[in-house]
């Protein structure tokens, strides 16, 4: 099935409004600042966030013009994030090219994600709206709050279900909240209803993120990254936590101690990842993304009047889970 195409039918001409209003916003005359804004929107993705926004603000009322500016906002915020998250990371690669800091420099990568975030706070405030402003406000922090917070997890000994969750759900999953409320918000929903639509945005994070992570454990050139890129950079994700705490394998610890203290070799994340697989890990990681599924019907069943958007957003649920890169 063409996801996409069903999740876009519903929003298409909202959708071409927001990625005009998009490239705008990544539009200068500068010729450096310029050059770098180009290289980013070459990496456009398929704009899974914006299409949530949108989608929710249909589901309880229409698209407005703070629907859009809230959109381009936290796309922006989100785009600001992930430069500055591969320059942490000392990540070379973003969705298959390379990164702002590998392109150029990680001075010129800080730099520009200021200017993306800066420029993300003029389109929020666009929307005349303080509660949409609180909410973005509150995303950047808790975004900035996940990416420490995830620093820290490498840094101490603890290998725990428990802790990988603390951190997806100040990254992954509060971008996706964000997203769903944010829509809701600007339709004007009710307290309730924007309640109910960050819980289906938090879950459809949780899954997207473990999915990611399963991508980790196999070799694919679509997606970026290299197989055990998330070792590489010292993180342990759902799929091997659960083989090593189910195991105990003693020498698998004492290589997941390793990748903590960046003192691994290639060759030994490739064993760490082979026994990953061996022991579950990717099993269990996928019956997760599955239970968490079957709570986000719930959502689509009880919230979603409109047969078109119920279908659009069960083909969002569906290919979050589905997706192969």
């Amino acid at each position: 099935m063409d996801y996409i195409s069903v999740i876009k039918q519903p929003i298409e001409s909202e959708l071409e409004d927001f990625v005009q209003l998009f490239n705008e916003s990544l539009s200068h005359t500068d010729g450096l600042l310029q050059q770098v804004l180009d290289h980013i929107r070459k990496r456009a993705g398929k704009r899974m966030r914006p299409m949530l926004i949108l989608l929710m603000a249909k589901n309880f009322g229409r698209v407005t013009d703070a629907t859009l500016h809230a959109a381009v906002g936290l796309e922006l915020l989100h785009t600001a994030s992930l430069v500055h998250d591969d320059v942490v990371d000392e990540s070379k690669q973003r969705r298959g090219q390379l990164s702002v800091n590998a392109e150029y420099d990680n001075k010129v990568a800080v730099l520009v994600g200021d200017y993306i975030l800066s420029t993300a706070l003029l389109y929020v405030s666009r929307t005349h709206s303080e509660i949409v402003v609180r909410y973005l406000s509150e995303l950047g922090r808790t975004l900035s709050n996940g990416e420490i917070l995830q620093l820290s997890n490498i840094q101490n000994e603890e290998i725990s279900e428990q802790a990988y969750y603390r951190v997806i759900q100040q990254k992954t999953a509060a971008l996706f909240e964000a997203c769903a409320s944010i829509g809701a918000l600007s339709a004007g929903a009710s307290e309730d209803d924007i309640h109910q639509a960050k819980v289906f945005g938090s879950n459809l994070g949780m899954i997207f993120q473990i999915r990611d992570d399963i991508f980790d454990y196999y070799d694919n050139s679509d997606i970026g990254k290299p197989t055990g890129n998330d070792m590489t950079e010292g993180k342990l994700t759902l799929p091997v936590i659960y083989a090593l705490n189910t195991t105990r394998n003693a020498d698998m610890l004492a290589l997941a101690r390793k990748v903590k203290s960046g003192d691994v070799s290639r060759e030994e994340i490739e064993r760490l990842v082979e026994f990953t697989k061996q022991n579950g890990g990717i099993e269990y990681a996928d019956k997760k993304m599955w239970e968490i599924h079957a709570e986000s019907v719930h959502f689509l069943e009880s919230e979603v009047t409109d047969p078109e958007v119920r279908r659009s957003l069960r083909g969002y649920l569906d290919y979050v889970i589905e997706r192969t890169k």
